[in-house]
């Protein structure tokens, strides 16, 4: 899993439909950096600096939490291409311009960065009001990473006393366009290295999910079957009967008042498409009856989405994260998953499922992808 980095970011316009121009880099934030966690107020602050202010316009200003998958040189490349977008022209004078939008990165995790072009914690921090004042709304109690002091003993030591009052609307964060409140429950599945576990992942961190993930890697059965399938085929399916009946029905017998819904990166019914590739007919026919008795007890998913990747990208994805019981995995062998799963969902009649293609798509790299399977889910 990608780890994720927490940045406070700056925001400022002072030129045009300023709200208007906030409320689209903050789109464009949650667009293609990350998930906003917090958003301050917006305030209207004086602007500092302009030579004659009776002539230049007030600033809107506001400060934004947001948690990325990215490098903090991508994260100001990003940046700097939504200032670009939004119709701001960096001059090369040195004194102050108005400017549609301004985006400042003020921290990025607990880093102490200098370059060429990023200074982080912004040099400038401690003594700016208009930075200082919606950042204690979000993070009072940071602390400053060099000069070790809180966000809110910062606000209480500034000198500047510029007036800054704020303004009376909200800038509204896209994520909450994103409504799981009809699922208590949803279901992740897809075939080996289709991204299930990484996907939810991500939609437990972005939405206040229990997550629920299967412990394939204690099975220790798994490698000799990829090893000598037609030995351990049989015992490896009634193991992961076993371990995840028990896993789940403990999961979700356990309530988290925490947390607004569950995500599971499996199903229970895995146990059933498996066992039909990997099991001969008499074993599966054994199989399919303890699987029953079994089934009828689980509580079944509001929702089963389905990760549908063609073979090609699998195998790449497998690849890609080295585990050496995987490495014999054989084209065909995926290719019969694929085929099992899509036979049992086109049967099913009990299920709400969700079938989505994600051959041409990296959600775990491409923010805008992730955002894409988002909207099919809840379409």
């Amino acid at each position: 899993m990608l780890l994720t980095n927490s940045v406070y970011i700056a925001l400022g316009s002072n030129k045009g439909l300023k709200f208007e121009n906030l409320q689209a880099a903050v789109d464009a934030i949650h667009q293609r950096i990350g998930s906003i966690k917090r958003i301050s107020k917006v305030y209207q602050t004086p602007a500092l600096g302009f030579g004659d202010a009776t002539e230049v316009e007030d600033f809107f200003n506001a400060c934004l939490h947001v948690e990325t998958e990215l490098r903090s040189n991508k994260v100001l490349s990003e940046l700097l291409k939504i200032e670009k977008q939004l119709g701001r022209t960096r001059s090369a004078k040195k004194n102050y311009e108005s400017r549609t939008i301004d985006l400042d990165i003020l921290f990025f995790n607990d880093e102490q960065i200098t370059t060429k072009l990023l200074s982080v914690p912004h040099p400038e921090i401690e003594n700016r009001r208009f930075v200082l004042q919606p950042l204690f709304e979000i993070a009072k109690d940071y602390t400053h990473p060099k000069l070790e002091l809180t966000i809110e003993t910062l606000l209480k030591k500034c000198e500047d006393d510029s007036t800054i009052e704020p303004v009376n609307i909200w800038l509204k964060n896209p994520i909450k366009n994103f409504d799981f409140k009809a699922y208590n429950y949803i279901a992740i599945e897809g075939n080996i290295g289709a991204g299930k576990t990484s996907l939810a992942h991500k939609i437990s961190q972005d939405f206040n999910a229990k997550l629920i993930l299967e412990r394939f890697a204690d099975n220790a059965f798994l490698p000799k079957f990829y090893k000598k399938p037609e030995r351990y085929a049989f015992t490896l399916e009634m193991s992961f009967l076993a371990d995840r009946y028990q896993q789940i029905s403990d999961d979700l017998s356990q309530l988290d008042l925490f947390k607004d819904f569950m995500v599971s990166d499996y199903d229970v019914n895995k146990s059933l498409i498996f066992s039909k590739v990997t099991l001969p007919e008499d074993e599966f026919r054994l199989y399919r009856k303890l699987f029953y008795q079994v089934y009828k007890d689980i509580t079944k998913p509001d929702l089963y989405v389905y990760l549908y990747q063609n073979t090609e990208r699998l195998q790449q994805n497998i690849k890609k994260r080295g585990r050496k019981y995987e490495k014999e995995i054989k084209d065909d062998y995926l290719e019969k998953i694929n085929t099992g799963y899509l036979d049992f969902l086109k049967s099913q009649s009990e299920l709400n499922v969700k079938i989505i293609d994600i051959s041409d798509r990296d959600f775990v790299k491409n923010r805008e992808d992730y955002l894409w399977i988002l909207n099919e889910i809840l379409d």
